[in-house]
């Protein structure tokens, strides 16, 4: 299973307005380990960049000036995310941007879900904390995922936290207290371990005919002990 994790910056809120993409940073997933491929492109949008959104991201219009426009990069970036599912925090906000950068190019690219499947975290995480902050910031201290090196919100950087934060909410590993609970009725999140990418493939035992024949009679036994209660196996076929 291959995912993209994926941020934009922009020069503002709205591409309706005009506003433009600055920045595109994505990193890969394949079968939930980072690979270490990541893709990075600062663009040079051809407008103003909004001062409240330079407050936010830091990038400044004489940053971009020698950058390339999304035009010019826009084959290597297709070629990068096609056919993966993009893993995105506010993902309408994104896929909006890219696929209004994708039209100003004419019809031959099409929409960006013609290519890749789309994860919103930010409806993942409203459902699974409904009623409480879902920030990518508030994400990190509720999965206790390190971003103290965040002081400005940037694609790249904010993809590889997204990342972190995508593994814990979807199975990563956690501390047991209290069946899984902190003693302030949270969920308390353990340290992401990342196995080398060489790292040898655990190998599969499977179970003998007499171990399965075994745990066959187990399950007769507890079954007929519980009045056919037991549901281990069943609606199996």
């Amino acid at each position: 299973m291959r995912q993209i994790v994926l941020d934009t910056e922009t020069t503002g809120l709205e591409p309706k307005q005009g506003h433009r993409i600055i920045e595109i940073g994505c990193v890969e997933l394949v079968n939930r380990r980072l690979t270490g491929n990541h893709y990075h492109q600062y663009l040079q949008p051809d407008r103003e960049i909004d001062e409240g959104a330079i407050e936010i991201h830091g990038i400044s219009n004489e940053f971009l000036i020698d950058k390339p426009r999304f035009a010019d990069v826009v084959t290597d970036f297709l070629d990068f995310v096609r056919g993966a599912e993009l893993v995105i925090h506010n993902a309408p906000f994104d896929v909006g941007f890219i696929n209004h950068e994708l039209a100003l190019l004419g019809d031959d690219y099409g929409r960006i879900e013609d290519l890749c499947g789309i994860l919103d975290t930010l409806g993942l995480a409203r459902q699974m904390h409904p009623g409480q902050k879902n920030s990518l910031d508030a994400l990190c201290r509720r999965y206790g995922i390190d971003n103290a090196h965040r002081e400005l919100h940037g694609a790249l950087l904010d993809s590889e936290i997204l990342a972190d934060v995508y593994l814990m909410m979807t199975g990563g590993q956690t501390d047991l207290l209290l069946d899984g609970q902190s003693e302030g009725g949270q969920s308390v999140a353990g340290e992401i371990r990342r196995l080398a990418q060489e790292r040898v493939p655990l190998r599969v035992i499977h179970a003998s005919d007499d171990e399965l024949t075994a745990h066959e009679a187990r399950l007769a036994a507890i079954d007929k002990a519980s009045g056919g209660q037991c549901l281990w196996g069943k609606g199996e076929g």
